[in-house]
């Protein structure tokens, strides 16, 4: 790297940590103004706050504001409701549907507690319901499974900026989740803070109690705090999401982020948070076998020690510390089957980069949730290029990470320094990140992102990326997103750049989307993906969902069409794509569809499907069918099933398969991925096989024992993920890890490649 962009780097983050800790933080809810035509659907004017003993006000629009009440003290966090407290402040209810029949009142009574004392939020309800229709079967903190129980959420919008918020929910069951919410739709499942909650059932329901701390939250200065609020349901039974600010139904499951709809909470008055400093000190102990590496290892002892920690410099900052970072806990990647010419995507498994994700998010680019490969929108920034290389940890002496909120910015800065080692080929590298988004308008934010990497991968000397991006709302569900970046790389010029502009109208009944994308020949931010590179890139989508009325089985039908067309930079034809879908959604929670395609694709450099199997340059065309059945989550078989044929290249190809859920227990499930693809073409025929199944035994909503076995048969390859994790107090955690990899080659051996045992344990202690 050299000494100006050293300098240039260093500076940069000096202004912006000197801005923001010097410019004022004291933004509250501001003064109301009318509502108008061009508001979006959050507005200022809210009711006035209740008087005591009442807990919520409502104005004939719906908007609502809620008083949260201080107690002396705090309710038993058992789950059950039978304290006093309970009776004497009224409870705040009045939940409206949000699916099936948008606007309506929820099909069954919820009933709600917010209280508070010097250190804690407590969130109660009594959740009414015929016990014996409740689903609760996943426990697991942080599953995804958790929202295919019937459960409760709340979510906290502490700044009052109608963008960002605290997501907390618990299943029936008493799973728990806690997530960090951007942009009002990135949903970082991955935060974790410290909290508590337990869950009960009674004869007409059940309920839940949550502890949450002031401390394991960030707000704005002062003891009197004002905060936006919601609060979600989802009844599994019937199929029903309901909230208590309204949410349209075209927001979907996620509804509940969209914290510009949220009620507004007063009556809070917020403790300190103490000295602000936190400290998880780890320990662990290893056995490796390695038979890939030169020298060979067998049963090679190991021990390391390290920490992370945090400080808050502000209510709304944080600094983050790692020394001697370890990933030793962080779950195998589940294997793919790649058959096309482009490169293969892995989310980011390891807490620590996991933590904070959505902050920065460029562009309109997802950076959460599945089938990120898929998506063309190069990411500036991909964690996954810092600490590993061709999938081997790369050691991290150190790293330093500032994130959080400081009046109307938003504001990322990580600078990593990864160390040598001979045995992968990684060398010292420094890597650095800058976030800055800046809040406009109502909901609009504008943002700038820059990346650095000391040591380039493909050019000679360091590599650099910076980038300008805007998120405008036009209305309720209007959007355009935009951005323009460029990279350095020494060794590389022409075609440096990347631009998109994306016009999105998601409503319930109607959809339009329509997209420009450029991404330049040498576009290369190497802390970044790029799944396409050379391309102009031309996209539009169509879609009706009528909702018949009436229909005992039907909820609502989807009927879409899309069109995407391709090209180099050069103006040469690459990919032209019609699609045209049919799904059906039913009242039961199951939902089928199908789905056409016709492919124009040229293929500018010959490559390798299968060994032996290269797909030759050329123009290729081609169609086909798809159809996919998703049976609903409140069935003991759930899951996903998938058929398609059609054309491949010179020949055809037909897939298969399967990813679900089988209940075998309430703490015993199988989650099998079954995937077949039967390829014959010109040059030859293949079939591949991936077969993965997790099996996890939950004891407690904070221990877990799961299993993850993965063939695939491209790769000859058998893959075990054993993982027992105890978080034997909240934050602190104790993992016991083994790891085995076989190669399957050889007909009839199953010779060991890599084998591991790791003991971890780590402790969080809280000033």
């Amino acid at each position: 790297m050299s000494n100006r962009a050293d300098a240039g780097l260093v500076l940069a983050v000096a202004v912006l940590t000197l801005t923001t800790l010097t410019a004022p933080a004291t933004v509250r809810a501001q003064a109301p103004d009318a509502v108008n035509e061009s508001a979006p659907l959050w507005s200022e004017v809210v009711p006035p706050p209740p008087s005591p003993p009442a807990v919520m006000s409502r104005d004939a629009t719906g908007r609502m504001t809620l008083r949260a009440v201080r107690v002396e003290r705090p309710p038993d966090l058992d789950g059950v409701l039978n304290e006093e407290v309970y009776e004497q402040i009224p409870a705040i209810s009045g939940f409206t549907q949000q699916e099936p029949e948008e606007g309506r009142p929820a099909s069954e009574r919820t009933e709600i507690w917010l209280l508070f004392d010097d250190d804690h939020v407590y969130v109660s309800a009594r959740l009414w319901q015929d016990p014996a229709t409740i689903v609760g079967t996943e426990m697991r903190k942080d599953n995804q499974n958790l929202t295919r129980n019937d459960n409760f959420a709340v979510i906290f919008d502490t700044f009052r900026d109608r963008r960002s918020g605290f997501l907390f929910y618990m299943s029936a069951a008493g799973g728990l989740f806690d997530g960090l919410v951007t942009d009002e739709g990135q949903n970082n499942r991955e935060w974790n803070t410290v909290w508590n909650g337990r869950t009960a059932r009674f004869g007409g329901g059940w309920t839940v109690e949550m502890a949450i701390p002031f401390r394991s939250l960030r707000y704005l200065p002062g003891r009197d705090q004002v905060w936006g609020v919601n609060f979600r349901r989802i009844i599994i039974g019937r199929n029903e999401l309901a909230t208590l600010a309204p949410v349209p139904a075209s927001y979907g499951n996620p509804g509940v982020m969209r914290v510009s709809l949220a009620a507004t909470l007063v009556g809070l008055q917020a403790s300190g948070t103490g000295v602000g400093l936190e400290i998880k000190p780890y320990a662990l102990s290893s056995l490796t076998t390695d038979r890939t590496a030169a020298p060979p290892t067998s049963n090679d002892p190991a021990g390391d020690v390290g920490f992370d920690l945090k400080y808050n410099l502000t209510r709304g900052l944080t600094l983050d510390v790692t020394h001697n970072t370890d990933f030793a806990q962080a779950e195998d990647d589940e294997q793919q089957v790649n058959l096309t010419r482009f490169s293969q995507f892995f989310p980011e498994r390891r807490e620590f980069f996991l933590e904070g994700q959505g902050l920065y998010a460029f562009g309109g680019a997802r950076t959460t949730g599945r089938n990120l490969g898929g998506q063309d929108t190069p990411m500036l920034f991909f964690s996954r290029r810092i600490g590993l290389t061709g999938g081997q940890p790369v050691p991290i002496p150190v790293g330093l990470r500032l994130n959080g909120r400081a009046g109307a910015y938003t504001i990322g800065a990580i600078n990593i320094q990864t160390a040598d080692d001979e045995r992968i080929g990684a060398v010292d590298t420094n890597f650095t990140v800058l976030r800055i988004r800046r809040d406009i308008l109502r909901r609009s934010t504008v943002g700038l992102i820059a990346t650095n990497r000391s040591v380039s991968t493909s050019g000679t000397g360091s590599n650099q990326v910076v980038g300008l991006d805007a998120m405008l709302p036009l209305h309720r569900e209007m959007t355009i997103h935009g951005y323009y970046a460029a990279s350095r790389t020494p060794g590389r010029s022409g075609g440096e750049a990347s631009y998109r502009t994306q016009f999105a109208y998601p409503a319930d009944r109607y959809g339009l989307q329509v997209e420009h994308l450029t991404v330049g020949r040498n576009f290369n931010p190497e802390v970044g993906f790029v799944r396409r590179q050379d391309f102009r890139k031309n996209f539009a989508q169509v879609r009706f969902s009528p909702r018949p009325r009436g229909s005992e089985f039907i909820r609502k039908l989807t009927f879409q069409g899309s069109f995407d067309h391709i090209t180099n930079t050069e103006g040469r034809l690459e990919t032209r794509e019609t699609k045209a879908l049919f799904q059906s959604d039913f009242h039961a929670g199951d939902s089928a569809s199908v789905e056409f395609t016709r492919t124009l694709e040229f293929i500018p450099d010959a490559f390798e499907l299968q060994d032996g199997v290269v797909v030759p340059v050329g123009d290729y065309g081609f169609q086909g069918v798809s159809a996919s059945l998703t049976l609903g989550p409140q069935r003991p078989l759930s899951g996903t099933i998938t058929a398609s044929r059609g054309g491949f290249y010179s020949g055809h190809r037909t897939d298969a398969g399967y990813t679900g859920r089988i209940e075998l227990s309430p703490r015993l499930t199988l989650e099998p991925n079954v995937s077949v693809n039967w390829v014959d073409l010109d040059e030859g025929t293949f079939t591949t096989r991936l077969i993965t199944t997790r099996a996890s035994v939950t004891f407690t909503p904070r221990m877990a024992l799961s299993a993850l076995a993965q063939y695939n048969s491209r790769t000859d390859t058998v893959a075990v993920n054993v993982r027992y994790h105890w978080e034997y107090r909240p934050g602190s955690d104790f993992f016991v890890v083994f790891n085995e990899g076989r190669d399957t080659s050889i007909p009839g051996l199953r010779e060991l490649q890599k084998r591991s045992f790791t003991i971890k344990l780590t402790r969080l202690l809280r000033f």
